[in-house]
């Protein structure tokens, strides 16, 4: 009998202290978890920085993820671990994934035209080029348009100028990296759900990975900018690279469908530096050998040498994901050679990972 009374009481004892001490999971980790930094990897990453400096280039920030655990994270200059930063065209990709999951839940297709979303907004004339205009055309900057609109000023309504702006290609054929036509995405994922993207993606993607919501500026019409304009902190980053890492689960949920990282991070078009011609390439030298901007575009995405897929934006904004070696760098900068830094990170970074 008073063996029964003290097991009853160390079952008592032990469900307390398990309330009072509960067990962590992986679905309560806030930050991804931590391991020690290897020595080559402290070395590689003091060079670096040290030859980011030497260049000129003020790197604000770099976070290594080997396996799923961060093995490196330094913050200096402009750059905090509490303080979002500006990311620029990275936004892109949050874009990509708010339409993924919105044609995932029935709301709209890769093949929907995009004059069907914006009746009341289309031009007397409306091209054969424009009507064939698609979501998917969109997504990989292929939209038909010879130069990239300019004119977005609090008095032009960025729809209705967009879509007056001549396209001049067929569709689908003519890439030209293309930032209005991402808002313009933007401006359909909110038609379609009633939600603006960064309120979209909360539930969806920014609480699953533990993320605060974000500031993202709006156009005059309220309308997050889409291609540019969300501010994010390095963990975030690391956070996102690491869902598309794991082909968009996250703590075991489907976070994003397989499908959509697939075809985000592929190859769909063949792609140039943004701002450049083919003619002006073939005079600089620029050639898939030397280029980061010519391996070739996915949806809202680029693909980069040594078989690696990143989200970029202007001044050195990166999150890239390398498959082949289970990890992600993530990377926040002000620099104008944004392939000397990306040269950097594979002389230096990439072989200790």
């Amino acid at each position: 009998m008073k063996q029964r009374h003290f097991l009853c009481a160390l079952v008592v004892l032990v469900a307390l202290t398990a309330c009072k001490n509960p067990v962590k999971t992986t679905a309560d980790i806030i930050d991804l978890p931590r391991a020690e930094t290897p020595d080559n990897v402290a070395k590689a990453m003091d060079y670096f920085f040290q030859a980011a400096a030497e260049k000129k280039m003020d790197v604000h920030s770099a976070m290594l993820v080997k396996d799923g655990n961060v093995i490196y994270s330094r913050w200096q200059s402009q750059g905090a671990e509490d303080k979002p930063h500006a990311l620029h065209s990275v936004s892109k990709t949050f874009t990509s994934t708010a339409v993924g999951l919105a044609i995932a839940d029935g709301k709209m297709a890769l093949t929907d035209k995009v004059i069907d979303f914006f009746p009341d907004k289309l031009p007397a004339e409306v091209s054969d080029n424009l009507k064939a205009m698609t979501v998917r055309d969109l997504l990989t900057m292929t939209c038909g348009h010879d130069s990239e609109l300019s004119s977005r000023n609090a008095l032009t309504d960025w729809v209705t100028a967009f879509l007056a702006h001549p396209v001049v290609h067929q569709p689908g054929t003519y890439y030209l990296y293309n930032s209005t036509g991402t808002y313009i995405l933007s401006a359909i994922v909110q038609q379609v759900t009633g939600e603006k993207v960064v309120d979209y993606l909360t539930t969806r993607l920014f609480e699953p990975l533990h993320i605060e919501k974000p500031r993202w500026d709006e156009s005059p019409q309220g309308i997050n900018c889409g291609g540019w304009g969300l501010y994010l902190k390095t963990e975030d980053l690391a956070k996102m690279g690491q869902l598309l890492l794991q082909k968009g689960v996250w703590n075991g949920k489907q976070v994003i469908p397989a499908e959509w990282v697939a075809e985000m991070s592929k190859k769909q078009v063949e792609s140039i530096n943004p701002g450049t011609r083919q003619e002006q390439a073939d005079e600089r030298g620029m050639n898939t050998e030397t280029s980061d901007w010519m391996q070739g575009y996915g949806y809202q995405m680029w693909r980069c040498r040594h078989n690696c897929f990143r989200a970029d934006g202007a001044m050195g904004q990166y999150i890239i994901v390398v498959p082949e070696k289970n990890a992600v760098i993530a990377i926040t900068s002000e620099v104008g050679d944004m392939q000397g830094e990306l040269n950097l990170v594979w002389d230096n970074i990439l072989p200790v990972l």
